[in-house]
């Protein structure tokens, strides 16, 4: 039984489930109610399984680092043997693959653009100052535009969606590898804040949050989106802000507010849309 539990908990499911949310998110938004609900729910099933596969690799790789940093992920405290983890999720990517591969051809490219990116990311990229963190900023964004690509209505909205999106988590990504920075010297890996000290790191994750701050309002300007949409996006904007500021002193609490201020964004997208449908 712990076995079981250990390896539904490196899937991270919560955040699993929360990616398949943002690719529906992006079905919708950019097409309203979608006709082919059955590719939706593909293209979410293969988000969730395909996440918790990643973050089963992930914790695989790092199983010595989480020792210092997560000491109570499954493999560090036994639950999980690494051999265990590996299987797994492998099992979990192919059943996302095969649920991947029923969908148009604009959904398959960003599926196998995605596979590469998760499968280099540990071994090649998370190693090399910043690359990792664009890797993971661009697997975040990237959902929305699968689930628009799942029904061929990729447009100028869901980008907007996707860079926004990809600007915020490369900013949250930044402040965790300032949180992670002990850990990481340990296990001899070389992250943005260790090439450029914690401060500027903390200084650039907040200028990419201003970034996207300053651009979120472009989709109503440009009509894309109605009032709903700003009414939602204000608080949102309001946390990000306070996010990055708390970054500052204290990293965790910085991040863990930039990750519930994104969610509420990608709300913000929703109400805008409906109003659309509704109107």
């Amino acid at each position: 039984m712990e076995t079981i539990r250990g390896l539904v908990e490196i899937t991270r499911p919560v955040n699993a489930l929360v990616a398949g949310v943002l690719t529906f998110i992006g079905a919708f938004v950019a097409a309203g109610v979608p006709a082919d609900i059955a590719a939706v729910g593909a293209a979410v099933g293969a988000t969730v399984l395909a996440t918790g596969a990643g973050n089963g690799v992930n914790d695989y790789f790092d199983r010595e680092i989480d020792e210092i940093n997560a000491p109570d992920r499954p493999i560090p405290r036994g639950a999980v043997s690494p051999t265990q983890a590996l299987v797994f999720s492998i099992a979990l990517m192919i059943i996302a693959v095969l649920l991947a591969l029923t969908l148009p051809l604009p959904a398959l490219i960003i599926a196998g653009i995605n596979l590469i990116a998760l499968l280099t990311y540990t071994s090649v990229f998370k190693g090399l100052p910043g690359a990792g963190n664009v890797i993971v900023a661009g697997l975040g964004g990237s959902t929305f535009l699968f689930g628009a690509g799942a029904i061929g209505q990729i447009n100028w909205t869901v980008g907007a969606l996707f860079l926004l999106a990809a600007l915020a988590t490369l900013s949250r990504e930044i402040v965790k590898d300032v949180e992670d920075i002990e850990g990481d010297r340990e296990e001899d890996l070389y992250t943005l804040p260790m090439a450029i000290g914690e401060r500027k790191a903390i200084h650039l994750s907040n200028g990419l949050l201003a970034i996207a701050i300053l651009a979120s309002p472009m989709p109503y300007l440009q009509g894309a989106l109605e009032i709903g949409y700003l009414v939602v996006l204000v608080p949102a904007v309001a946390l990000l802000g306070y996010a990055g500021y708390r970054s500052y002193d204290d990293p965790t609490i910085g991040q863990i507010y930039m990750k519930y201020a994104m969610f509420a964004a990608a709300v913000a997208f929703i109400v805008g849309r409906l109003t659309v449908v509704l109107s």
